[in-house]
């Protein structure tokens, strides 16, 4: 297990990304604050985009999959009439088409196709690759990328607002969706074309805007004042507390017995003297090292 230098920080740190910014702005400002280079960010914000961006310092960056796995829910403003080459404000407008007339019950009926796993199409200016190199590389060069339709989890879509020109939506999804190619087929689905003009997010898994700050606050107030415990992750878990025997086991990396029966699944495991070693694996009343931390 590494061990941490003096001037090391493990935790997570909720940023409220700003419109503007790219996630990797944010991570190189988080890194200048915490004057250490383990930092990184759990899930990809683009520029147009703002809110929760979880950023992860020291040896919590070996949780950043868990973190990127968990639901993610977003409020979203999809303009009607127009569509654009990136499916979102960036973009040329490259089609246009006529909005017919809406109603609530209209596009509700529209929006509960749109719920539960559902297939779809990524958007071409996006980061997956296509024989080796970046859809959105090839898009930029103007050649044709042709990406397949994945199986994505809608698992929950309401309508806040609407006009004859746009829709405001809440969304709720699982790791993998595109708001973009959302709002794309909702407009395509209503009978007209559309494209995602503004997004903010407002959760990745248990990490909400209600704890999430900009940058300047960070700045203002230091950023020791806003590290949340490794343990946020995954708040729901247990904590285990080893005997010096015992944690040794663990430190190399062996499983043990623990008080038990417990109920498979995850916990937090610590040292005698409160330190927090790993998230290991529960079942019955033997405990696996996962993560070291």
């Amino acid at each position: 297990m590494d061990q941490p230098t003096q001037a090391d920080r493990t935790g997570i740190v909720v940023v409220d990304k700003p419109v503007g910014w790219t996630s990797h702005d944010v991570v190189a400002k988080v890194r200048r604050l915490a004057g250490q280079k383990r930092v990184g960010h759990a899930g990809t914000l683009d520029p147009l985009a703002s809110g929760v961006l979880p950023v992860l310092l020291g040896r919590a960056t070996r949780l950043m999959e868990l973190v990127q796995s968990g639901r993610k829910a977003y409020r979203t403003t999809v303009a009607l009439g127009r569509a654009t080459g990136t499916d979102d404000g960036e973009g040329s407008v490259i089609a246009e088409a006529p909005v017919p007339g809406l109603s609530a019950a209209t596009i509700e009926g529209t929006l509960a196709g749109f719920r539960g796993e559902i297939l779809q199409t990524p958007p071409p200016y996006s980061a997956l690759k296509v024989d080796g190199q970046r859809a959105y590389v090839l898009a930029r060069r103007g050649e044709s990328v042709t990406l397949a339709p994945r199986a994505v989890t809608i698992d929950a879509l309401e309508l806040l607002a609407f006009s004859s020109t746009e829709l405001e939506l809440q969304v709720v999804c699982s790791r993998g969706t595109y708001i973009r190619a959302l709002a794309r087929d909702v407009a395509r689905a209503l009978g007209t074309v559309g494209y995602m003009s503004a997004l903010r997010r407002t959760s990745v898994g248990p990490f909400s805007a209600i704890e999430a700050w900009s940058p300047d606050q960070l700045a203002a107030d230091g950023l020791a004042a806003h590290i949340l415990s490794a343990q946020r992750v995954l708040p729901e878990a247990p904590l285990l507390s080893l005997n010096a025997g015992d944690t040794r086991k663990v430190c190399n990396g062996q499983s043990i017995q623990v008080d038990g029966p417990l109920r498979p699944g995850h916990a937090w495991v610590y040292d005698p003297d409160g330190r927090l070693l790993c998230l290991g694996t529960v079942d019955g009343s033997l405990l696996r090292p996962l993560i070291q931390l």
